[in-house]
């Protein structure tokens, strides 16, 4: 679904990212780990075009998204998350995911004017699709309440159903289980797993290594902004360099 050819990005004298190669696969779950500073989110920054490579290609299904902005690699089907989730606080969690499906409306500022039919169609659909993705992330009872009110836990579904609301084909998850406690991780990798069952392929960014062993079919690791393993979770969790610069020895025997 997505090949990427030595990746690399530079911010002044820092590379943050050195020459990555890999492909996520269609229909999986593919996951990046590595330590702080390993070159993971600006990895995810460089997909979803918020940041433009200083050297290499990225193709989705065939196509050279290398140097597209955020709003066109979003319109072509890539989504994500963020570390820390975001939302407009004083609106309603409804509300807040309206915004996503509005990136596959038309309307512009004379439909706003004039209260055009394809205006009040489209507000309806964007509605529609924003409470189909809470019904999927298992907190449509939550559409009216204050986004400020939830819980942490309720803020990851709500950051979720807002990517699944502008229709992607690849979800990027940045740190999906951060800040949540073991048993809501477990809910939110069951989640995670549903998504793939429907057909999404997920890529995720993750420090909680039983989630990703357990979750992941691939597993690409980064350090100081390079690979230095790619493979199933036993292979990675065999590698010698994977063990010394991350994992550690306690891993090794999981």
């Amino acid at each position: 679904m997505l090949e990427i050819e030595h990746l690399t990005k530079r911010f002044g004298g820092n590379t943050a990212v050195n020459s990555v190669s890999t492909s996520i696969e269609k229909g999986k779950i593919n996951a990046i780990i590595g330590p702080n500073g390993a070159g993971k989110t600006t990895f995810f920054n460089l997909i979803s075009g918020v940041h433009k490579p200083s050297e290499g290609t990225i193709t989705f299904n065939g196509r050279d998204i290398t140097t597209l902005r955020t709003d066109e690699v979003a319109r072509l089907g890539i989504a994500r998350t963020f570390q820390s989730t975001t939302l407009f606080d004083t609106a309603s969690v409804l509300d807040n995911l309206i915004v996503g499906h509005r990136l596959r409306t038309r309307s512009g500022l004379i439909d706003v004017l004039f209260g055009s039919a394809r205006l009040k169609e489209e507000e309806r659909v964007c509605r529609e699709k924003a409470r189909e993705a809470l019904d999927f992330v298992g907190i449509a009872h939550l559409e009216n309440r204050v986004a400020g009110d939830i819980t942490q836990e309720e803020r990851k579904r709500v950051a979720f159903a807002l990517a699944l609301a502008t229709a992607p084909k690849l979800l990027l998850l940045d740190e999906p289980a951060g800040g949540v406690n073991p048993d809501e991780t477990l809910g939110l990798a069951e989640l995670i797993r549903k998504m793939v069952k429907h057909e999404l392929t997920v890529c995720l960014i993750e420090h909680k290594m039983d989630m990703i062993m357990s979750l992941a079919d691939k597993i690409l690791v980064l350090s100081y902004g390079e690979k230095i393993a790619e493979g199933t979770p036993a292979e990675v969790r065999a590698n010698p360099a994977v063990i010394d610069a991350y994992l550690g020895s306690d891993h090794a025997d999981l």
